[in-house]
């Protein structure tokens, strides 16, 4: 039996660094960070971190609104959503994260894209 993505990664404790730099990466990236604004980076960490878990097969310890509920009326750009890919790809270069896993989790995000941008 093949692990599952969530393995792969390393966990929980590894999906939790992940996330957390993905959501450093977002504040500062000049693109998409003023969306951030006012927002608490350690909620945000949290909630990222659960549906991270959930999405790649670990834990259902997510909490949050579905991807359509979270993100409908922001009107987010195809360019905003390729700086929030681009922060992820470097989350998870910063773990280590190998190119086939890379891979999946790149085609997990992009199957959210309809529930992200333009809505």
């Amino acid at each position: 039996m093949t692990d599952t993505l969530y393995t792969r990664l390393g966990g929980a404790d590894a999906i939790a660094r992940i996330a957390s730099d993905l959501v450093d990466n977002h504040i500062a990236n000049p693109l998409i960070g003023k969306r951030f604004a006012g927002s608490d980076p350690t909620a945000m960490k949290k909630k990222a971190a659960g549906f991270f878990s959930m999405g790649s097969g670990g834990p259902n310890t997510y909490d949050g609104l579905d991807m359509l509920s979270a993100h409908k009326h922001m009107n987010i750009s195809d360019n905003e959503y390729m700086a929030a890919v681009d922060d992820l790809m470097k989350a998870l270069t910063n773990a280590d994260v190998g190119d086939h896993e890379k891979a999946e989790v790149l085609y997990i995000f992009h199957t959210l894209r309809p529930d992200v941008v333009g809505v």
